[in-house]
């Protein structure tokens, strides 16, 4: 685990910060990068988002998925955590929470616009972190890449109808085109690109990808600081409404995770299949949420806000869950 994964949530924190002081000291510049649009999509955001997803693609190797058949059980829980539980839990405990628990502090539309950005992060399931977090409790690698793979290929078709059934069942009005103009130009592209690479530079492709892998987390941190900056005279009075919207998402990552563990052992998995499973299920593609967030609704958006609130809760929650795993499984 490289320095910028083991200290993600810090340097989430710190380009934060740099961005609000950024924001409020020169908010002209910020103006200027917001002006950059084409078809509503920014386009110093897209290069960004380029950056931080390519690398992450490229870590898939889809030859593999005729490795499937291996450990089917496995996969089965992952697929059903993914596409079947997560999405629909996400949306019931945003929406519960945003909506009832906190209405007395949260207007009914910004609530609203937070819901959509946790709806997102729960249809996109982790892409990259789910093999660090495989490697830290000893997941079996071939599983973690089938996996990861077979869901990457899913996300292709579903996330789009996913994502906008959800959003429009919470009175969401969804720009379905550029939600499926999004879906093609931060998933489908990547994707078609990091296969040709891999088969291009077969043989030179894991030294592509350890040099590449920063510029991954770089890319991500820039495009924070820019939408902190951007959005540096809102967020000064909504501090205490990320730390509401991180109540819920915390609360679906362990319930989540305890079911797909729970229904492992069920289904005696063994610690090296049950671990990936459970952990991508968890775990989320939080770069492609921020990049969906931003092209649907506007990178001074609230729902781009809940998104990144979602980067700073994963790290440390998930650290904990890989804690759980090995305990667990040694007392058993």
């Amino acid at each position: 685990m490289g320095i910028f994964e083991r200290y993600l949530t810090i340097w989430v924190l710190s380009a934060l910060g740099i961005g609000q002081g950024l924001g409020i000291v020169f908010p002209h510049y910020f103006s200027k990068i917001a002006t950059f649009e084409y078809e509503g999509i920014n386009l110093v955001i897209a290069v960004l988002i380029w950056a931080m997803i390519l690398p992450m693609m490229l870590q898939i190797d889809f030859t593999k998925i005729s490795n499937f058949s291996k450990n089917p059980r496995g996969l089965f829980l992952t697929l059903a955590i993914n596409w079947l539980i997560k999405p629909f839990s996400m949306f019931l405990i945003a929406s519960l929470f945003m909506g009832y628990v906190f209405s007395a502090y949260i207007p009914y539309e910004t609530a609203q616009s937070y819901v959509a950005g946790m709806i997102l992060l729960g249809v996109a399931p982790c892409t990259a972190m789910v093999f660090v977090w495989s490697y830290l409790m000893k997941g079996d690698a071939n599983f973690t890449l089938v996996q990861v793979s077979i869901n990457d290929l899913i996300m292709l078709i579903a996330f789009a109808p996913i994502a906008g059934f959800l959003l429009q069942a919470s009175d969401i009005v969804v720009p379905y085109k550029t939600l499926f103009t999004s879906v093609f130009l931060f998933i489908v592209l990547p994707l078609i690109l990091s296969v040709g690479i891999r088969h291009y530079f077969r043989s030179n492709i894991i030294f592509i990808i350890q040099k590449l892998k920063p510029l991954s987390i770089v890319s991500l941190l820039l495009t924070i600081l820019i939408l902190f900056g951007l959005q540096s005279n809102n967020i000064l009075g909504n501090f205490f409404h990320m730390g509401l919207i991180a109540i819920p998402l915390i609360i679906q990552t362990y319930l989540v995770f305890y079911l797909g563990y729970y229904i492992s052992r069920k289904i005696k998995l063994t610690k090296s299949i049950a671990g990936p499973a459970c952990l991508i299920g968890t775990s989320n593609f939080f770069e492609l949420a921020v990049v969906v967030a931003i092209t649907l609704f506007g990178l001074n958006s609230p729902a781009a806000l809940a998104t990144i609130v979602g980067v700073l809760v994963e790290v440390p929650v998930m650290l904990h869950l890989v804690n759980i795993i090995n305990k667990k499984y040694k007392q058993c």
